[in-house]
């Protein structure tokens, strides 16, 4: 998996676009989005910008928009942020007030906003919804910005739709295949009718509602109605027992948009289409009851953009998603336009697409990440949408209204980063067997045993080891107290023992970007290991290895139970000898010499990285318990066998040099000089020489990953 590169405006001094990790390095899908309103224009910038390539099927013609203004709240204004569009550049102005009167024309309450807006990190915009689409169809078409130009075609009417081809047909016969069909097609979806439950129909809310603009100079000019636009920002709503009066400024502030919401038996709405003109006397008759200020303002309604509708509902989907096909916004989820988030949840939508369809998805994943989309998005939209149903509660209809009851759960959301969650867990469970350590929080860790955002393996064939060792003789009494059980035991009773010290350069690693490191190592040979049931396992024991880097030191403790401890390891070769430094903060511990090195022949070398040829390592891990001093979390033997390591990658030795005179000498130090290792080299210090046995640098290629290692039991 691969994160892709997405270049995007932002506004902030650190971020950037949500990033998700692909499947492979797959060219782009052919993504077919029917439908090019605000959702469908949306969802066709995010996945272009993912590198898509992107068809948008419009059955308007491309003539005059229509519409008045729309919420961008918090949330969805953070997702076209992400997306590059700002909103404010093309006449959104803030909401700053939220004021509520009674039909006489009495304040109930006035809420200034400015305070608690500041705990959004998007603004609260009111924009004209003409303006918003025709900046999406800028964005979308234009050859600046990330991704190719979507190809926005008008006057497109989809007859039918192959879910499992992801086609399209047009009442021309025209077929547009894809890999992706996305329903963006509003309330009365024609690919609704494709997923399961699409049967079901809108149907009338019991309510219609009037709407239109109104310029804010117009209604400045008049004393009745002056104090209703003389604050920028500022909404207001009129609420009565049936029905009520919201308006809101947009355009910079020089338009009042207003949604008059009505019985639908106050007026004959028809419920197919929402640009039905209204009358200004139907409308002065729906609100004969309100306050002469209330009237005033309605009766400045401009007749061209007076339009009446129903509000429909509809019940909730089973699912959004078949096969190859989506549904979006109003085609999954109508939204009534009590809270102002049904364009914001289509927005929102698109963001969760962009997120479970990167850059490199194959097409043969596509129906299995469209339920992941609706995993995303289908609880958090159905939700908002019945907290949708219960703000429009008027006054006289069993329950208070209340605008502002569900802003914290609508506003405190970024569907970026909320569907990038979801998608990082649900690929993370695509590979169980998956390597996590600490910290979880970033998801499953690098390293050699596992590449970036995979639990593929780093094969290191190419990479290049360095070994030196000296064995010596020593005394079995003395290195038995290093055994951590009474299972570790040696299989020799007599008093002399075996042991080595190797010191490994490790070059060309691929897990770390074609960097090393090197390590230095105590090894016992000659060591069993007796299970409970009387099992034994031959091997060398190694109760330490110290490393000059953090990053294997890490992945090796937590992944194989390796006794990993840190120091700095300093070498100097020459043509006859090699030399090891052994050093903490400037504080040189160890001395490791092998002098009068003279050339072998490497097919004589039948010894491993380790220094001895025998069945394998055998380490203990250890995992402390947090709060219980002297209890584990995790305390058993471990085993890394040789010939299954040699599997994985095999090592091939191309140097040899043997050593006459090699020798070593520690030095404890005092605890000051050391004071995280003493306990260490202290005990390496003591460690008796009764022999030289012999000294060795062994050369090659092909480093094991040590992916053999295992639990004894």
């Amino acid at each position: 998996m691969v994160f892709p590169d997405m270049p995007v405006a932002l506004d902030y001094s650190n971020g950037s676009r949500v990033e998700t990790p692909s499947g492979t390095s797959c060219g782009p899908l052919k993504i077919v989005i029917i439908g090019g309103g605000i959702g469908g224009l949306t969802a066709a910038l995010a996945l272009r910008q993912n590198g898509h390539d992107v068809v948008v099927l419009e059955q308007w013609d491309g003539s005059n928009e229509t519409g008045a203004a729309i919420h961008l709240a918090p949330n969805s204004n953070g997702v076209l942020r992400r997306l590059g569009l700002y909103a404010e550049t093309i006449g959104a102005n803030p909401m700053l007030r939220h004021t509520e009167y009674a039909t006489d024309g009495s304040q109930i309450r006035s809420l200034d906003l400015t305070e608690s807006n500041k705990q959004w990190q998007h603004q609260w915009l009111l924009a004209h919804r003409i303006h918003l689409h025709a900046e999406l169809q800028r964005l979308v078409k234009s050859h600046d910005g990330p991704g190719r130009p979507v190809d926005l075609r008008y006057s497109c009417t989809v007859k039918d739709l192959n879910c499992d081809t992801a086609t399209a047909i047009l009442d021309n016969g025209e077929s547009v295949e894809g890999d992706v069909i996305i329903g963006a097609d509003g309330v009365f979806s024609a690919a609704r009718t494709k997923v399961k439950g699409g049967h079901l129909r809108p149907f009338s809310s019991g309510k219609s509602a009037f709407r239109f603009l109104v310029k804010k100079q117009d209604a400045l000019d008049d004393p009745l109605t002056r104090k209703f636009a003389e604050r920028d920002g500022e909404l207001v709503m009129f609420l009565g027992p049936d029905s009520k009066i919201v308006a809101y400024p947009c355009k910079n502030n020089e338009l009042l948009n207003f949604v008059c919401i009505h019985p639908s038996e106050k007026t004959s709405a028809p419920a197919d289409d929402w640009n039905t003109g209204g009358s200004k006397k139907a409308l002065l008759d729906v609100y004969a009851d309100f306050d002469e200020s209330a009237r005033a303002l309605l009766s400045k309604s401009d007749p061209a953009s007076l339009k009446v509708w129903q509000l429909l509902d509809m019940e909730t989907l089973p699912t959004w998603v078949n096969n190859k096909l989506a549904l979006l916004g109003d085609a999954a989820h109508p939204f009534l336009p009590h809270q102002g988030q049904g364009g914001g949840q289509a927005i929102e939508d698109a963001a969760a697409l962009a997120v479970v369809l990167p850059l490199g998805t194959q097409a043969d994943e596509v129906a299995e990440r469209l339920k992941l989309y609706e995993t995303c998005r289908y609880e958090r939209a159905h939700r908002i949408q019945e907290y949708t149903r219960q703000a429009g509660r008027c006054l006289g209809e069993d329950g208070k209204i209340d605008m502002m009851e569900y802003v914290n759960y609508n506003f405190g959301h970024d569907e970026f980063d909320s569907a990038t969650g979801i998608f990082n867990k649900w690929c993370w469970a695509k590979n169980p067997d998956i390597y996590w350590r600490m910290p979880v929080s970033f998801g499953p860790s690098p390293g050699p045993r596992q590449a970036l955002y995979t639990n593929e393996p780093q094969p290191a064939r190419h990479s290049t080891f360095t070994t030196a060792s000296i064995k010596f003789k020593t005394s079995r009494t003395f290195l038995q107290n290093l055994f951590p059980t009474e299972s570790f035991k040696f299989k020799s009773p007599g008093t002399v023992a075996y042991a080595s010290f190797s010191q490994t350069t490790l070059g060309k690693m691929e897990w770390l970007g074609g960097s090393g490191y090197r390590h230095f190592g105590m090894y016992i040979h000659g060591v069993r290991y007796t299970k409970q049931n009387g099992e034994t396992v031959d091997g060398t024991y190694m109760p330490l290895l110290f490393e000059s880097l953090t990053d294997p030191i890490v992945s090796g403790r937590d992944e194989l139970g390796m006794p990993k401890v840190f120091c700095d390891v300093d070498i100097r070769r020459r043509e006859d000898s090699y030399r090891v430094r052994t050093s903490w903060q400037g504080s040189m511990f160890g001395k490791f010499n092998l002098d009068e090195l003279e050339e072998a022949d490497p097919a004589a070398e039948a010894g491993t990285i380790g220094g001895e040829a025998d069945y394998g390592i055998l380490t203990y891990k250890y995992s402390p318990a947090v709060g219980e001093r002297g209890k584990a979390d995790a305390a058993y033997a471990v085993v890394v066998p040789h010939a299954e390591e040699s599997k994985v990658v095999p090592s091939k030795v191309t140097g040899l040099w043997k050593c006459k005179k090699p020798n070593f000498k520690f030095d404890a130090l005092t605890q000051q000089d050391l004071p995280t290792l003493h306990h260490i080299v202290s005990k390496l210090a003591q460690t008796p020489v009764y022999e030289f046995i012999s000294g060795k640098v062994v050369e090659g290629y092909g480093v094991p990953d040590v992916s053999a290692a295992r639990r004894i039991e």
